[in-house]
């Protein structure tokens, strides 16, 4: 494998569970459950989130299902990277791998600020004093062995959940009038003014769930890659869809938007306060955790993505360079690049004195959300145009045909209406062009990506005929169970 770096990231250390900790745990429960849930409400005004959730999950799920195919078969920690580049060509692998840096690493950085304001309400200082010392606190984890990472995130997910559980339970005991609604699951809401924006939310909430195809080198069985991200959009939008109609059963199906629009109001606190005081600290303190979890995860993949592609030489070689000889428990590289990267945005949102949460947690976030729903339709395209000897030999037509047709029509329509109601994520006044910046700077990424593609093929041919293919030989690089006899 002429100019790539012989190193491997340590196999057959992730379970099917621990790939799926990294999905959810990437989504953080916790965080929509006090963010976004109350944002859809106060920002749309539509009643019917709860089935909006649900449809939404539909499209993404089906989208999954070509993107885990060709992961599976594919391999590479570098998911988007790895699957546009046996699918689609080369360049268009570059490009994918260029805007899922600026993606992940965008939603990252996003939670930086809302870590930094959380914090600054419930402990006073300065948001980016908070923000910092996170930023110190992911790096240093970052850079350890991944099942560390994955024990924590488990139990702080564990942690969210069972905090929904309370909130939904504290809802449905105490409903709005003494009788429990179900109108949040009428789908003659959904043909109301604002749905765009709610769908829009709803796909945000729900980014993060492709995480476990990025540690394929190490799942144990790359089948549960599928499962995993399968299972988590599922789950998850139902988790989100029930937390949604217990927050308008609680206050009301007609007055949950103007309730969620007023600060005063304390959703959702106002209403787990119901299951007993003491459970509204628990919930603010496992809101933090649920953030840091979610950086942890996201800077995981971007970490990722930078060791894969030095190592084939897209990026600087040295940025591979890692702890452990050539069997990597962490890509050191490709962590400390992240960390730069967030400290840099940190200074210089709070240099411009900008908001932490309206303008770059909201704007960053959004940007993210963006660029993975253009990948994942991206990666249905490319499943649907996969070479045989891409697909194997147990090719399905589901995976392979109908699912990728059915993830283009879905994910082009998820798209549009991202696009199309972007001022409505970013809270924007109406007829502003600055919410079309997001898809320019996905775009204008994307051709510099080609560009760097279309440059190595001249200049560096070894390495462009290289690019998605660099993972190296299972006999190349002795996996853990071998290391430890």
């Amino acid at each position: 494998m002429t100019g790539q770096v012989q190193v491997a990231l340590a196999r057959r250390t992730l379970s099917p569970v621990g790939l799926w900790v990294f999905g959810a745990a990437a989504s953080a429960p916790m965080v929509v459950l006090a963010g976004g849930i109350p944002a859809i409400y106060a920002t749309t005004g539509v009643v019917a989130v709860p089935v909006t959730y649900l449809l939404v999950a539909a499209g993404v799920a089906v989208l999954a299902v070509a993107y885990t195919a060709m992961a599976r078969q594919v391999g590479h920690p570098a998911a988007y990277y790895g699957i546009l580049a046996h699918g689609l060509g080369r360049g268009w692998g570059v490009a994918a791998g260029m805007v899922a840096l600026v993606a992940y690493g965008a939603i990252q950085t996003s939670l930086y600020g809302l870590i930094g304001a959380t914090l600054t309400a419930q402990f006073g200082g300065v948001w980016w004093v908070w923000a910092g010392i996170a930023v110190a606190v992911v790096g240093v984890t970052g850079v350890r062995a991944i099942m560390l990472s994955t024990r924590l995130l488990a139990v702080v997910l564990a942690g969210s959940l069972l905090l929904v559980a309370v909130f939904v339970l504290a809802a449905v005991t105490g409903p709005a009038g003494g009788a429990v609604s179900w109108k949040g699951f009428d789908v003659s809401g959904l043909a109301v003014t604002g749905i765009g924006g709610a769908v829009a939310f709803c796909v945000a909430s729900l980014m993060g769930i492709d995480a476990p195809a990025s540690f394929a080198e190490e799942a144990v069985d790359r089948h549960s890659i599928g499962r995993a991200t399968v299972a988590g959009a599922l789950l998850l939008s139902g988790v989100y869809a029930v937390a949604a109609w217990a927050m308008g059963v609680a206050v009301g199906p007609d007055l949950v938007a103007r309730t969620a629009a007023d600060p005063a109001a304390g959703l959702p606190y106002s209403i787990l306060q119901g299951a007993g005081g003491w459970w509204v600290p628990v919930a603010g303190v496992m809101l933090v955790f649920a953030i840091v979890t979610s950086m942890l995860a996201f800077h995981s993949v971007f970490a990722r993505y930078v060791f894969a592609m030095a190592r084939e030489g897209v990026l600087p070689a040295w940025l591979a360079g890692a702890g452990g000889g050539t069997r990597v428990t962490a890509p050191r590289g490709g962590s400390v690049t992240q960390t730069c990267v967030a400290a840099v945005t940190v200074g210089g949102f709070a240099a411009a004195g900008a908001d932490p949460v309206t303008a770059m947690f909201t704007w960053l976030s959004s940007l993210g959300a963006m660029g993975l729903l253009g990948l994942l339709l991206a990666a249905s395209m490319a499943a649907l145009t996969a070479p045989a000897a891409v697909r194997g030999t147990q090719a399905g037509m589901w995976e392979w045909r109908i699912a990728p047709a059915l993830g283009i029509l879905a994910g082009s329509a998820l798209l549009v209406v991202m696009v199309g109601n972007a001022g409505s994520l970013l809270g924007a006044a109406p007829g502003s062009v600055y919410p079309y910046l997001l898809p320019a700077i996905l775009a204008g990424t994307a051709v510099l990506g080609g560009m760097w593609a279309a440059h190595l093929r001249q200049s560096r041919p070894d390495i462009y005929a290289g690019i998605g293919r660099g993972t190296p030989s299972t006999h190349a690089v002795p996996d853990a169970i071998t290391i430890s006899i």
